[in-house]
């Protein structure tokens, strides 16, 4: 479980962004946003980052706001497509074109603010928080919350949790619904791409209106959303298997040029082995089919100048962008009692179906997850038929065997028979895939209004579950493969069909219960029995609730000349609920993946808050405005006790002009139920090598010490002079990835500081607006997970005993294994890491009457200074800034006209150059020289363009097309970092998909 993410950055095309004083509107149009001396007198609201009313003017945090024009100028049909236009989103941790090959939470869509992990990117709605849509997780799923019915969205980086509540450590992402919305809106709207695929179609319907002398308002909602897939094989940079030259001794200038093809030596005729393991991989001791189907010697994975290709293309069966289809509902609805009492509802409900497809399941009879890994992967092709009769037995050799291969088969494993080994794409068990059912429910009802004047009150109750049903296909029971392939000549016709020749399965038992022979020679050899056998699907179900009951006040005291005193207090109390349920044979680890626990869990907490806002002066010499803010929360966990938070708040206008604003934040976030109480999962390291191999019986030192305390390394050293291990062995490395209930909270502390320019007071710039901030966010005690070459270190290097319970040793001789060798390191959470990341945000926008219209000109800068991860305490720094996903520079803007008939828009985002992982290099390639041009990613241009057409007032028409200039992604291929496999490229991070049309149209009443 990753609970940072080393990378940072946004998707291929850019929302426009409008600003005012101390609001950045990301709207493609000025009116959407207060601007220029209208933005001195908007309204009284609650901004986000406050509960205390206040013109959103003077809020002392930088906030961004994308109204829902800027969804609709976008074309996207999910809410994620359009945040991830904003510099201060990171690379988002799941969406459709990265989940395809995810165990769990395919399709779900997730932000993450400054790339310090969605868990610490706190997700509301209204204000209130939002039921996971990752199971134990605080993730959001944004696929659940209907794009339509969205009028704005708030988003606030730095922490808030004095504000919010846990979670709240990178920032706040705030949606508002729409309310008392009065007459019908119906829209629909269709998309393809270039390449005749991710094709998408939208259909909304929106109805609202008043009731009882306008007492009350009722709106609801209901649409429909398709999008479909986009295969590897659909881009030619994708359609065949490859991999980076550097690996086929290509020089290191030449990393980014693919080697192709690069195919998989898992292939649906099979490829056998026979003869001395040591030597097995000798063209010798290999046999494969041709395309006729016929028994040849050797095999060539790629082919080659005299002969074919026998191995497999994977890319022709990947996906790029998984399809994902959605039905929603929503309500929102208030009706006011009386002038100090008003109700209020709200509803949501979302069904998100997700299909995923990959290649035919690889079977390997050797490895940690073969058929046969304790005797390195061999089985018998001959054995022991017994007549039920009299009991006598007699040798036989399994008849499904071609003569050729029985004939050069061997005894590798002492026990007298004959054996082989054998890797072979399931291709008769069709493709690999899931398809998931995610259904999300949130309803909130509370009641609020004025006790005075002077004062408000708020009470309500949220309640959220979801619920996720996952089907998985083309996988096996291991178990059952074993006995199947386990077959021998039926002398005594046991199955009665009158033959003496046939396959059978030579354990009874295994008989009584449908056992049917495989033969896994050659194309589509499976019998529909076999297949039958042998075939397991497999299936994750989880529920995830979330019940919230919240009560506050907030209103004002006078007393200060400059303005009232601003307060807020209130009080939460939050339960959340998450299970997580694998079927049997995946608990077990026994249908070709690893071994998953089961997760149950819960939690709850009571909080209490506050808040108070200090006008100090106003309307004085040099201060024209002067503010003090100040919030605090004390929460009590069920699981990590009483923790606080608090931030402090500065407002300073020396002139109208003119503000500057600063925000010290201390935010925590408590552990989620995932981290607490997940199930474990079993895991193959890999790159770790034994600290006791070479060790003799009269070694000394600290070394020596830990690995002579075990007694099957002392077994080992007495038969071979010094510890030996084999390739066998350090493949065989496997271990748990376990979680922990006694972790303890996060902590981070964070600041901003900056300022706002609106020159109001001179006409030609009245609506120019600039806003420079800088932000520094520090978390301490981050819950990472272990690196069990820290665990072989302090176990064995420093003799922390400790350290050394998490590891396993064979303490005897098991099949090809050595005695004593690693067989488990366990490793688990803990709160031993860190994260930093420092940057600056600029702001431009300027809007002007042109040509009987409005013109727009906005831009939006986001440059990091410093993103590093400390994995553990004293460790050094693994930088993420500038790294693929984290460019230290990038940059959106629009430019757009608009008057009543007819508007134009046009979208640009700038991903600056970047590099490789800096472990990859130095660890991997061994080169010091990370910043070296044979690693640097180039920068990348995105321009995207809408046109509408407004003929009458009912009736709205819009074409528009993202990545206009087809900007191709730049080859991540795979064997580098960042790669997403099945793309070639970093598809969470650039375009992977290319251009793409839409159009639309909108109709009122």
């Amino acid at each position: 479980m990753k609970t940072f993410s080393k990378r940072a950055l946004l998707r291929a095309s850019a929302a426009p962004a409008i600003l005012s004083a101390s609001l950045i509107a990301s709207a493609a149009f000025a009116q959407d946003a207060p601007q220029g001396a209208d933005a001195a007198d908007s309204d009284t609201i609650v901004v986000t980052g406050s509960r205390i009313a206040t013109p959103v003017i003077d809020a002392p945090n930088p906030i961004q706001v994308v109204t829902d024009q800027v969804i609709r100028s976008t074309g996207a049909i999910n809410l994620q497509e359009t945040l991830l236009r904003n510099p201060a989103f990171g690379t988002p941790a799941i969406s459709r074109n990265n989940s395809n090959f995810s165990t769990s939470s395919a399709g779900v869509a997730t932000v993450d603010l400054r790339n310090l992990g969605s868990d610490r990117t706190l997700v509301l709605v209204n204000g209130r928080r939002f039921v996971a849509g990752v199971p134990g997780t605080s993730t959001v799923d944004l696929n659940s919350i209907p794009t339509q019915f969205i009028d704005r969205v708030d988003v606030l980086t730095g922490g808030s949790s004095a504000v919010y509540g846990s979670d709240a450590v990178a920032g706040v992402v705030n949606i508002t619904l729409k309310k008392d919305y009065q007459g019908i809106e119906a829209s629909a709207r269709t998309g393809i791409s270039e390449h005749g695929d991710d094709s998408q179609r939208e259909f909304n319907l929106m109805l609202g209106g008043n009731f009882d002398d306008n007492k009350g308002n009722v709106l609801v909602y209901a649409g429909y959303t398709k999008q479909g897939a986009v295969f590897s094989r659909g881009r030619s940079r994708s359609a065949i298997d490859q991999i980076s030259c550097v690996y086929v001794n290509c020089d290191v200038d030449q990393i980014f040029e693919p080697y192709a093809p690069y195919y998989s030596s898992f292939a649906p005729q099979g490829r056998f082995f026979v003869g001395p393991q040591a030597t097995q991989t000798t063209q010798a001791q290999q046999f494969t089919y041709d395309k006729n189907n016929n028994l040849i010697q050797g095999f060539s994975t790629n082919g080659n100048a005299t002969r074919a290709a026998d191995g497999f293309n994977r890319s022709a069966y990947r996906t790029i962008a998984i399809p994902t289809e959605r039905y929603l509902l929503a309500l929102n609805a208030h009706y006011e009692i009386s002038d100090s009492v008003n109700v209020f509802l709200e509803g949501n409900y979302a069904s998100t179906k997700v299909r995923t497809e990959l290649e035919p399941f690889p079977m390997d009879s050797a490895g940690p997850n073969g058929i046969f890994p304790a005797t390195g992967g061999r089985f018998n092709i001959e054995g022991l038929s017994i007549n039920p009769a009299t009991g006598a037995s007699v040798l036989t050799r399994n008849p499904l065997v071609p003569l050729a291969i029985y004939n050069a088969a061997t005894d590798t494993t002492g026990d007298g028979l004959r054996d082989i080994g054998f890797t072979k794409r399931l291709s008769e068990f069709g493709n690999r895939g899931s398809s998931v059912d995610r259904d999300t429910f949130r309803i909130v009802a509370g009641v609020n209004g004025a006790l005075s004047d002077r004062w408000n009150y708020e009470a309500y109750y949220n309640y959220g579950q979801t619920r996720e049903s996952q089907q998985n296909q083309g996988q096996v029971n291991v178990l059952n493969f074993a006995n199947a392939l386990n077959a021998v000549q039926d002398v005594y016709d046991l199955n009665g069909n009158g033959s003496t020749t046939d396959a059978i399965c030579a354990d009874a038992q295994a008989r009584a219960q449908g056992c049917a022979p495989a033969n896994i020679f050659g194309y589509n050899a499976l019998s529909p029995e076999a297949i039958n056998y042998i075939i397991a699907p497999s299936s994750v179900t989880s529920l995830t609730t979330q019940s919230v009951a919240g009560a506050s006040i907030v209103g004002s005291l006078p007393g200060l000349s400059a303005g009232d005193i601003g307060i807020a207090i209130g009080a939460e109390y939050r339960k959340e609920q998450s299970e997580q349920v694998f079927d049997a044979l995946t608990n077990a680890g026994l249908n070709g993946g690893n071994k998953l626990a089961n997760t149950y869990g819960q939690f709850h907490v009571w909080e209490g808050y506050g808040e108070i806002r200090l006008p100090i002066l106003a309307d004085t010499p040099f201060f024209h405005r002067l503010e003090l803010s100040a919030a605090g929360r004390v929460s009590k966990y069920s699981t990590v006790g009483t923790v606080y938070s608090y931030n402090l708040s500065a407002l300073w206008a020396p002139v109208q002009d003119i503000r500057f604003r600063g925000t010290y934040s201390q935010s925590t976030r408590a552990p989620n139920v995932s981290e607490l109480y997940g199930g474990s999962g079993q895991d193959y390291p890999s790159d770790l090598s034994d600290p006791c191999d070479g060790i003799t019986a009269t070694s000394t030192g600290t070394l020596a010490t830990q690995c002579l305390a075990n007694v099957g390394v002392r077994a080992n050293i007495a038969a071979n002079g010094s510890f030996v291990v084999n390739q066998a062995d350090i493949q065989g490395i496997s271990g748990f990835n376990n979680t922990n209930p006694n972790l303890n909270e996060e902590q981070s502390k964070s600041w901003t500081v900056g300022v706002a320019i609106n020159p109001r007071s001179v006409d030609a710039l009245r609506n120019l607006t600039l806003t420079v901030d800088y932000f520094n966010i520090k978390i301490k005690d981050a819950i990472t997970q272990l690196p069990r070459s820290f665990i072989l270190s302090q176990c064995y290097n420093a003799g922390n005993d400790d350290y050394c319970s998490f590891i396993t040793r064979r303490q005897a001789v098991a099949g090809a294994n050595s005695a004593g060798s690693l067989e488990f390191i366990d490793t688990t959470l803990f709160n031993s890491g860190g994260l930093r990341t420092s940057g600056l945000d600029v702001t431009l926008g300027y809007s002007q009457n042109v040509a009987g219209g409005q013109a727009n000109f906005n831009v939006s800068y986001t440059h990091v200074f410093k993103g590093y991860v400390i994995p553990l305490p004293g460790a050094g720094r693994d930088n993420f800034a500038g790294e693929s996903g984290a460019s230290k520079d990038r940059a959106t803007g629009a430019l757009g006209w608009i008057n009543k008939d007819f508007g134009v828009t046009f979208t640009g985002t700038y991903i600056g150059k970047a590099y490789l992982d800096d472990q990859f290099i130095i660890g991997s390639r061994g080169d010091t020289d990370i910043h070296s041009s044979n690693y640097r990613i180039k920068s990348k241009f995105y321009l995207d363009g809408q046109i509408k057409f407004t003929p009458g007032d009912n009736f709205e028409f819009f074409f528009g097309a993202n990545n206009l200039l087809n900007t191709s992604p730049p080859p991540i291929i795979t064997g580098l970092p960042f790669n997403t496999t099945g793309a070639e490229t970093d598809a969470s991070t650039y375009d992977p998909i290319g251009r793409r049309y839409y159009t639309g149209v909108r109709v009122k009443f």
